[in-house]
């Protein structure tokens, strides 16, 4: 995606215009990875149910998956559902297994259009068979896309992906002596893809809640207290604008973990 080309399907004079000619797209982050936090306090701001921020919450998943698609994002990695999420009403979780099938089926031919390969990390195996057969039917229809790679972290713990790829590796025959970092990755939910460069999180929260915690070890943070129903293309792209703010170093030289928003 070149700079004209996404400037093209912004509206013309719209205020993301400005944005996008700030970016420098020799240095975008391969791998973006977001938690979305907010929904609750979004509906009750609302005097509203939970679950409808869940459902308003559908839209900014729709709007970033396709701006991160256009914009040139190799890896966009959303949490939308925890291991610890199974302690919620009933309900609640019933709710937010039927949204996920409707935007399945509703954006599949989104996905392929944008040429947008879809992924699941997590146990899925865990799920109600009906949710398994939607997942892995988009899975299927989208494998053979060379676009974006397009990870749900569904029914997903970072302690538990760790303990899945110890698992992995013991029953692998890879000997103790022989398991260093890089092959131990090898083993992990996110086997073969790149490490999130930049690691961001909605609503104002400072805390990575249990996500991918082998792989952001050296994720930029980008924090907003923008509630997730309210996260546009401007808000990703404010991320990105950011992110390439910052001098990685990796460990060489200290500096601040957190870059804050408003």
């Amino acid at each position: 995606m070149s700079r004209d080309e996404l400037l093209a399907w912004i509206p013309s004079g719209h205020p993301d215009e400005s944005l996008v000619r700030e970016i420098h797209f020799d240095r975008l982050p391969v791998h973006v990875a977001v938690i979305m936090d907010g929904n609750g306090r979004w509906a009750a701001q609302r005097h509203l149910p939970r679950v409808e921020g869940h459902r308003a919450g559908i839209d900014s998943v729709r709007d970033s998956v396709e701006t991160a698609a256009r914009l040139g994002i190799q890896v966009l990695t959303l949490y939308a559902f925890s291991m610890e999420n199974w302690k919620r009403p009933a309900s609640e979780v019933g709710t937010l297994m039927q949204l996920l099938k409707r935007y399945l089926r509703s954006e599949l031919d989104t996905l392929l259009s944008n040429d947008i390969r879809f992924r699941v990390i997590g146990r899925m195996e865990d799920l109600a068979p009906d949710i398994q057969e939607e997942l892995h039917a988009a899975i299927q229809r989208t494998s053979s896309s060379r676009g974006m790679l397009f990870n749900i972290a569904l029914n997903y713990g970072g302690r538990a992906e760790i303990v899945d790829a110890a698992r992995r590796a013991m029953t692998s025959g890879v000997r103790p002596e022989d398991l260093d970092e890089q092959r131990f990755a090898s083993f992990l939910y996110t086997a073969g893809q790149p490490d999130p460069d930049l690691l961001i999180r909605t609503s104002g929260e400072m805390r990575v809640s249990n996500y991918l915690l082998w792989q952001i070890a050296y994720s930029e943070i980008y924090v907003t207290d923008t509630l997730w129903p309210d996260f546009r293309r401007r808000h990703l792209l404010e991320a990105v604008l950011a992110y390439q703010k910052r001098e990685r170093r990796y460990g060489g030289i200290s500096s601040p973990a957190v870059i804050g928003a408003k």
